[in-house]
């Protein structure tokens, strides 16, 4: 087994941060404390998207999906909803591009319909940080090395998200869930949320290419077998790809 070799400069504080069975329980009651401070200070705000989401796109007003957590658990994700029911002549739901309106471009622009996941934080089946959950029918889809992202509770943002969100490939996103579950810390999930904060002030990486919503995953060929990885410091052309 290659080793990935530690960050220039990591002292014993770091790699005691580093420990996730020694921080498992600290992680989550910082999940709670700052879920439930979060949705108490945004109580205004979420009522007042709630009435617009009534304006515009009418009921229901929460779009709820089956995903899938830690060790392979389904729950229900909360999002406010964005996209109109409209369907063609048949009944069936016009294409994503077609449903999405300028209100709810505007949402996912700036993430605001992501908030209603700090519930799901709140109930345990997500953390603040961590790979974000995705559809059930994907989990089958996974190699043995990207279904390594589903050992640590999902996150509303992650490692892959402050490094390119909808933008990245599914197997560069993949390989960053993984990376993360293998470096989790306190201080990488707080430098996650800062970096949050600036990638939605800046709305980088919203849709991927020629989509206005990430393409369906339907799983990689057997030639990815390079993990790519990514160190702490985040630059872009500082990536490496390991054999595991």
């Amino acid at each position: 087994m290659n080793r990935i070799d530690k960050p220039h400069g990591e002292t014993g504080v770091t790699e005691m941060l580093r420990a996730p069975a020694r921080w498992p329980v600290v992680k989550r009651c910082l999940d709670v404390g700052l879920a439930a401070l979060g949705l108490g200070i945004s109580a205004p705000l979420l009522l007042i998207l709630a009435v617009l989401v009534w304006i515009n796109l009418g009921s229901p007003i929460f779009f709820g999906q089956t995903r899938v957590g830690r060790r392979g658990r389904h729950f229900t994700l909360f999002k406010f909803r964005t996209m109109s029911e409209a369907c063609d002549d048949n009944g069936a739901l016009l294409a994503d591009h077609a449903r999405l309106g300028r209100f709810g471009r505007l949402l996912r622009a700036t993430s605001l319909d992501e908030l209603p996941q700090l519930w799901n934080v709140l109930r345990g089946e997500m953390s603040l940080v961590g790979p974000r959950p995705l559809l059930p029918e994907y989990t089958e889809r996974y190699t043995s090395w990207q279904r390594r992202r589903l050992e640590v509770q999902p996150g509303i943002t992650g490692w892959a998200q402050v490094h390119g969100r909808n933008a990245l490939s599914w197997e560069a996103r993949f390989d960053m869930d993984v990376w993360y579950v293998d470096h989790w810390s306190l201080r990488l999930d707080a430098q996650i949320l800062f970096q949050t904060g600036l990638r939605v002030i800046r709305r980088d990486g919203i849709s991927a290419a020629n989509h206005e919503t990430m393409p369906e995953f339907l799983g990689s060929d057997a030639s990815h077998e390079h993990r790519t990885v990514r160190s702490q410091d985040g630059n872009q052309g500082d990536i490496r790809c390991v054999p595991w």
